[in-house]
């Protein structure tokens, strides 16, 4: 027994995907495409991919909102688990990334439910308040430039309905966070934003040590 998270090791990591993850074929096939990149790192966990889907059919997701696609494994991962009538809207500045995923996202037949916005993320948030997309979203996804963060953050919490959750990637970014010596804009960012949920009583806080860290906030009713 123990009374905080357990670490995890290559073997226990291995036993990990071994007894619980369930992968589609597709996106296999991608993570192990993008697996060939430089930027390789970019992509999030297949464990916490699932996680994600798991969540998002728990509360009856219906429209996901992702700021940064990369090539597009978390895009196709909530595609999957959305109803036929759902729809993902992935934010990304990047062709070169997305022309990958769309190309998964064709070869999975889930294309249909995928919006891709190819321009700043904030551009494409603004204009979605503008048209009256305030609390029509169930679940977000930010994953982008941590400089921007709290912006993202604010744009989704507005663009989400009660009870929707925000989900933000990277926020123990490789252990970063908790050292004093690590003083570059993109860990300060992340700690500031970090500080800022904590305090932040519009919001229920979960911060899960998955992946490179995943804060989870649901938007409390009211807020």
């Amino acid at each position: 027994m123990s009374n905080r998270s357990i670490g995890l090791d290559d073997p226990l990591y291995r036993y990990l995907l071994q007894v619980s993850l369930r992968e589609h074929p597709v996106l296999e096939a991608l993570r192990d495409h993008t697996a060939r990149l430089p930027e390789v790192r970019f992509q999030i966990a297949p464990e916490q991919g699932q996680f994600m889907a798991w969540l998002a059919r728990a509360i009856g997701a219906r429209r996901f909102l992702e700021i940064g696609t990369f090539t597009g494994y978390s895009s196709l991962v909530m595609a999957l688990a959305l109803p036929a009538d759902g729809e993902v809207v992935t934010c990304d500045v990047s062709r070169e990334w997305t022309d990958i995923a769309r190309d998964y996202w064709e070869q999975a037949g889930v294309a249909g439910r995928v919006r891709l916005e190819l321009r700043p993320a904030l551009e494409t948030l603004t204009q979605l308040r503008a048209q009256g997309a305030e609390g029509s979203f169930d679940l977000a996804f930010i994953d982008a430039d941590k400089t921007a963060y709290s912006a993202c953050f604010e744009h989704c919490l507005a663009l989400l309905r009660p009870g929707g959750i925000v989900l933000i990637d990277n926020t123990l970014w490789s252990g970063q966070v908790a050292d004093p010596s690590a003083q570059d804009a993109d860990t300060q960012a992340i700690r500031d934003f970090n500080q800022s949920l904590h305090r932040d009583e519009r919001i229920d806080l979960s911060l899960v040590p998955i992946g490179d860290g995943l804060t989870l906030a649901r938007k409390r009713f009211g807020a």
